[in-house]
């Protein structure tokens, strides 16, 4: 867990493209909604294996969204059931239960389907959300944070030294945070 924070703040730190980054948080937060087993999550996490994004902090949004997907729990089985539950879609999901691959895919159960619901409308907010936090984070709080003794005493840490193997020539080496 520590190597994967000390990933995260290096890739947040250097050079690393603030969109993979926000594009991971994004993708973790589609992922961790829902129970991991799924067959959306599995083409997710095929298609964050195939394009390019932080794998530190898609595993560690994975985790944190997990985490809230537990206190998000009643309102996600609240929107798979009034989904379910709609009169006017009765046929249509009759229609996808005949198929083999949406069997699979459990989108009969209300909390499935209401956190890929709720997943595929709010992960396009959380990227820009989250694009925004990172830009704010190198401009404003990486720079303050330099400016303190204690950081100076964390570059002396294993914590710093992990941090450092992660991030080579990275602007903590540099003077800043």
């Amino acid at each position: 867990m520590l190597t994967l924070l000390a990933k995260l703040l290096s890739a947040l730190n250097g050079d690393s493209s603030i969109r993979q980054i926000a594009l991971a948080i994004a993708l973790g937060f589609l992922v961790g909604l829902s129970p991991i087993f799924t067959l959306h999550n599995i083409v997710i996490i095929f298609f964050v294996l195939l394009v390019r994004v932080h794998l530190g902090s898609f595993i560690l949004a994975v985790g944190f969204f997990s985490g809230v997907s537990y206190l998000l729990s009643p309102y996600i089985v609240q929107v798979g059931e009034f989904i379910l539950t709609k009169p006017e879609l009765n046929d249509f999901f009759t229609m996808l239960y005949q198929f083999g691959i949406f069997k699979l895919a459990h989108w009969h159960h209300t909390y499935v389907l209401g956190a890929f619901v709720l997943g595929t409308l709010l992960c396009i907010p959380v990227y820009f959300i989250s694009k925004i936090i990172i830009e704010k984070y190198r401009v404003h709080i990486m720079t303050f944070f330099a400016k303190f003794r204690i950081v100076q005493a964390l570059k002396a840490s294993k914590f710093y030294s992990l941090y450092n193997t992660f991030s080579g020539d990275s602007s903590l080496t540099k003077g800043a945070l």
